[in-house]
């Protein structure tokens, strides 16, 4: 069997081929991250992208391949997740933009379309780090190449790509010091080789095993209770466009005669009616996505132009109600709120962090971070809600960093990320915002709060490693301090009590101290009665943050 060009169908097939098999191994990809901590999510992280880009071309399935990777990147910017979603969505934007006018594909411009997104891969990371996701992506494109130079044969080219990406990840022990000291390989890159063989798997006809025949909805993946909290940040009442309406014009020549479709004018009129707007047409059919709160308005004007097929209107605040248990009271129609000058967005993990970041400022808490990074639309979504001239957002992860980021791309508003990698860094950057001062100047100062505070957690080990010199055995204590496990007992107690002798120095004014929903009040209390007795001069701050997984995060100023 050979094939010696690519159509837009056939790249479906392999699209969601390859989805679904990152579907099946997502869990053994989280447990390829390198610290022991129970956050590992990158095999989640990169399932959940990938398929938010799969469910995108499995609507839009159509012989165009340029038309096809159009929809793919689209899907995978808006659904990117964590760090390695986020390079994912970037490796299939360049290697999208490649194809957009090609109708199909030699197994050359095949090839050099997965040069393209590496190309643009490596342009959206500040500061690439070789033995990741990136350098199995590299060596697998330049393989690829090499192969589309001896032969004009797809499979052949995509046989050398998933074969050089398989040696390329056995490498990136040799390249990340930290990965050969725990004994794994990259996770990102192992995501990326699960990709790489569902669309080799497509190509020649066989079947993987345990992938399933139909693509995993977002619901079965994304469990009720992490809706419930992302929906959180917000109030039924506060949803300003509250019908979710999607719809297909099948083009029809009287009509348009009439009115000549342009893609762009069409978008353009559209952005009167709502927003969360996505247009996506082909010489046939035009699909919208739209929050509006005159759904009926926006079917008559999509009308204009054809036929409606595949409508959906749904009500959103009744959704919103149902996810987060409430049942309040539906309005009809609500006028946009008026727009704030500056707005902050913030993300956190637990009901008391979330209260606690809004009782210093914040406008919008996306309850995420640990286990479930929000996605580059959640964050949009977000962002808009908030409704102000200037956003400013606290990501409070390093794995929401580039998220966020995107996120500033995608969205209109004027964002600036704070790239704060923790809670104790946001609280920090967001006392250190002043609604007098213009944003440039606020920027500046948010950034320098992120350097003087220090910051700690005491979670518990899923499996035995060794790292940074310990030996920690599965269920055991760990302190992190800035990132880096320097701590590990089996008692929490302890553990937290060592942590904080290595934070804790006669320069330190303010200790906050921000509990879990595993630890006790009597706890919380024995640990500062603690602090008090040997650090006289200290001033202690206890909050309940109910967060899970983190027995305790620690700020130092």
């Amino acid at each position: 069997m050979s094939i010696t060009a690519l159509d837009g169908k056939r790249f479906a097939e392999m699209v969601i081929q390859g989805a679904n098999n990152l579907a099946v191994n997502a869990k053994m990809v989280d447990a390829l991250n390198v610290f022991p901590v129970p956050d590992g999510d990158t095999g989640t992280n990169m399932n959940l992208s990938m398929t938010s880009g799969a469910k995108e071309v499995k609507n839009n399935v159509q012989e165009h391949i340029g038309k096809v990777g159009i929809a793919l990147s689209k899907g995978l910017l808006m659904g990117a997740r964590g760090n390695s979603g986020v390079i994912l969505s970037q490796l299939f934007r360049g290697f999208s933009k490649a194809i957009e006018s090609k109708s199909s594909l030699t197994a050359k411009e095949f090839a050099q379309a997965f040069e393209s997104g590496v190309e643009t891969a490596y342009k959206a990371v500040m500061k690439p780090v070789e033995g990741t996701i990136l350098t199995v992506a590299k060596d697998a494109a330049k393989k690829g190449v090499q192969a589309a130079q001896k032969s004009d044969d797809i499979i052949v080219v995509m046989e050398e790509i998933t074969k050089e990406a398989k040696a390329s990840l056995k490498r990136t022990p040799d390249l990340l010091p930290v990965l050969k000291e725990v004994g794994v390989v990259d996770s990102g890159g192992q995501g990326l080789v699960c990709v790489y063989e569902g669309f080799l798997a497509q190509l020649k006809g066989e079947e993987l095993p345990n992938v399933p025949t139909e693509m995993p909805s977002m619901d079965e993946m994304v469990n009720a209770e992490h809706h419930k909290n992302v929906q959180g940040f917000m109030s039924t009442e506060d949803i300003v466009f509250g019908y979710c309406t999607e719809f297909m014009v099948r083009f029809e020549k009287e009509k348009t005669d009439k009115f000549p479709f342009d893609e762009t004018d069409f978008r353009n009129d559209l952005s009167k009616y709502g927003d969360s707007l996505l247009v996506i047409s082909d010489d046939e059919i035009a699909k919208v996505h739209i929050h509006s709160e005159q759904p009926g308005e926006v079917l008559s004007y999509g009308q204009r132009y054809g036929s409606l097929i595949k409508i959906k209107v749904e009500n959103m605040r009744q959704q919103h109600s149902e996810i987060v248990g409430t049942q309040t009271p539906l309005v009809s129609e609500q006028l946009p709120k008026e727009q704030k000058e500056f707005g902050i967005v913030t993300v956190s993990m637990g009901s008391g962090i979330a209260e606690l970041f809004k009782s210093i400022g914040a406008h919008a808490v996306i309850e995420g971070g640990q286990t479930m990074n929000p996605s580059t639309e959640d964050i949009v979504k977000a962002v808009k809600q908030v409704n102000a001239k200037k956003v400013f957002i606290l990501p409070n992860n390093k794995n929401i960093i580039m998220a966020a980021q995107q996120a500033a791309d995608v969205a209109e508003e004027n964002i600036y990320v704070i790239p704060s990698k923790t809670v104790p860094q946001g609280l920090a950057a967001l006392l250190a915002f002043n609604p007098s001062t213009d944003a440039k100047v606020n920027e500046a100062s948010m950034n320098d709060a992120l350097n003087h505070v220090k910051s700690g957690q005491i979670t518990y080990a899923v499996r035995d490693t060794q790292i940074d010199g310990l030996d920690i055995e599965k269920d055991d204590f760990m302190g992190i301090l800035e990132g880096k496990i320097t701590v590990k007992d089996k008692d929490r107690g302890k553990a937290a009590e060592e942590l904080l002798a290595q934070m804790l120095d006669s320069e330190s004014e303010i200790l906050t101290i921000i509990y879990g929903e595993d630890v006790t009040e009597q706890e919380a209390a024995d640990l500062t009665q603690f602090v008090e007795e040997h650090y006289s001069d200290v001033e202690i701050e206890l909050h309940n943050g109910k967060q899970p997984l983190y027995s305790y995060i620690f700020s130092v100023e």
